[in-house]
């Protein structure tokens, strides 16, 4: 009964990111059918499920290589390429050479993806290295319900929004692969006033994202770019740079480029047979 609970336990992580490549597929269906507002809600959940797997597998303590390894396959598709052909089929089809802008959105949360796998992935993390591609993803995805609100319409709808947009995702695209930290969700609880003040804040940003969530996501996020941003000018946090950026490709001591893990020895040790070697006689006996 305990293992098989316990396996029902390790199954939970990958059911979730499962399921936010579930709303990443669906919500790319969605977007060549033209169904935009469906599209960028499909993100959004496919952004709390992504939240969710990797708390489930540290609270239960059954995250992976493997697990890493297929949330990043899936935020490739969730954050990468679903919000790129929402912008694309919006604005960017038109032109000839236009959907370049859509490739190297999605080209930056590939190598952003790969980089977190490299320096972060599996590590408690107080910031993340560059602008973590949910957030990017769910940015351009709300911006169409964000456009459909009547504030919209009266206050903003005379800018241009095509320009805006497509600055918007190159924009993006050079913050993922940027230095730049971000904050992760900040712990909450009851024993300190700044727990307490957290978790009214975030009490607060959930009862809008429920009540009214197409004015909600979109400045919120763009608030988050926008303070990584000015936090990283202000305070000089670009010069808190690791070492060696792990996109070059440059030599590490004497085995550059080598993979370094544990070797179990027990399974490289021949197998014992089930039965004594007979001792072959080369000649006669007292040679």
């Amino acid at each position: 009964m305990g293992r098989r609970l316990q396996q029902g336990v390790i199954i939970v992580p990958s059911a979730l990111t499962l399921g936010n490549l579930f709303f990443g597929v669906w919500a790319i269906v969605s977007a060549t059918r033209g169904n935009f507002v469906t599209a960028a809600w499909l993100i959004v959940f496919a952004g709390v499920a992504d939240m969710l797997d990797g708390r489930v597998a540290r609270v239960t303590r059954t995250g992976s290589r493997f697990g890493e390894e297929l949330d990043s396959l899936v935020d490739a598709i969730s954050f990468g390429v679903a919000p790129a052909l929402i912008v694309y089929h919006l604005y960017l089809a038109d032109g000839q050479w236009s959907w370049l802008v859509a490739f190297y959105y999605v080209s930056s949360a590939v190598i952003r993806l790969a980089r977190f796998n490299i320096e972060q992935a599996g590590h408690a993390k107080t910031v993340f290295h560059g602008l973590p591609s949910p957030a990017a993803g769910m940015l351009l995805a709300t911006y169409y319900p964000f456009s459909q609100t009547a504030f919209f319409q009266e206050n903003l709808s005379g800018l241009p929004w095509p320009v805006l947009i497509t600055a918007l995702m190159f924009l993006l695209g050079t913050l993922m692969m940027s230095h730049v930290l971000y904050p992760v969700v900040p712990k909450f609880g009851f024993r300190t006033f700044q727990g307490v003040l957290t978790l009214a804040l975030m009490l607060a940003a959930v009862a809008a994202a429920v009540t009214v969530p197409a004015l909600f996501f979109f400045p919120a996020l763009l608030v988050y770019v926008a303070y990584g941003i000015g936090k990283a000018l202000v305070l000089g946090f670009f010069e808190r740079l690791p070492d060696r950026d792990p996109l070059l490709d440059e030599p590490d001591g004497d085995e550059a480029g080598a993979e370094l893990r544990e070797l179990d020895y027990d399974g490289l040790a021949p197998k014992q047979r089930p039965w004594p070697q007979r001792r072959r006689r080369t000649g006669p006996e007292g040679d």
